[in-house]
């Protein structure tokens, strides 16, 4: 019969998640994981794989949690405009946060990493694909419904908030606080353009 594992698998991965958020995929070891995890290589191995497929474990766990505001954002603000300016205001207050570290782990964990992560790189730069896809539809969503003039370059502009984005978690990890990420949201919601003129 199977030995029973004797950790808090859940808890584990949560403590996983916070290493390669605060280090980098790259930077954080093996040795590192299991002596945060609290369990021998062994267990690791067994209960989640190799380092890499942990690490994909715990993208998924941060994207079901921490990083779940911004799908909320998108989806649920009636407007384009709206939705955009929530997630700008709910990442300076994300990314800031004393109770994780600090950023985005989907756009800092695998920054420098050797081709040994390609697969990891790859992985990340997907899901930040995927996010900018998400905010461009949101953009022409407002063009459909005929707030935003027709001729709006919606690829420019997601780019542009995309880049933002990327921007206030590298700000919040060299120590910015939510008041100055909230300036720089408002600085970039500013340059949203004007209304299309009715009739």
């Amino acid at each position: 019969m199977a030995r029973q594992r004797t950790f808090d698998r859940e808890a584990a991965l949560e403590s996983a998640l916070r290493a390669f958020w605060e280090r980098g995929y790259e930077a954080t070891s093996v040795a590192e994981l299991t002596a945060v995890m609290g369990i021998k290589p062994p267990s690791l191995y067994a209960a989640f794989g190799d380092k890499r497929r942990l690490f994909e474990e715990a993208v998924r766990r941060y994207q079901q949690t921490y990083g779940a505001f911004t799908t909320r954002a998108l989806a649920e603000e009636p407007t384009g405009r709206r939705a955009i300016e929530r997630v700008l205001r709910e990442s300076a207050a994300e990314f800031t946060s004393a109770e994780h570290p600090a950023g985005c782990l989907i756009i800092t964990a695998a920054v420098n990493c050797g081709p040994e992560s390609a697969e990891v790189e790859a992985l990340l730069r997907r899901f930040r694909q995927e996010t900018r896809a998400a905010l461009k539809k949101r953009v022409d969503d407002d063009v459909a419904a005929g707030t935003l003039p027709a001729d709006t370059d919606t690829e420019g502009m997601a780019a542009f908030f995309a880049v933002v984005i990327q921007g206030m978690s590298t700000q919040a990890r060299d120590g910015a606080g939510e008041d100055d990420l909230l300036r720089v949201a408002a600085l970039a919601m500013s340059t949203w353009p004007t209304p299309a003129a009715s009739g």
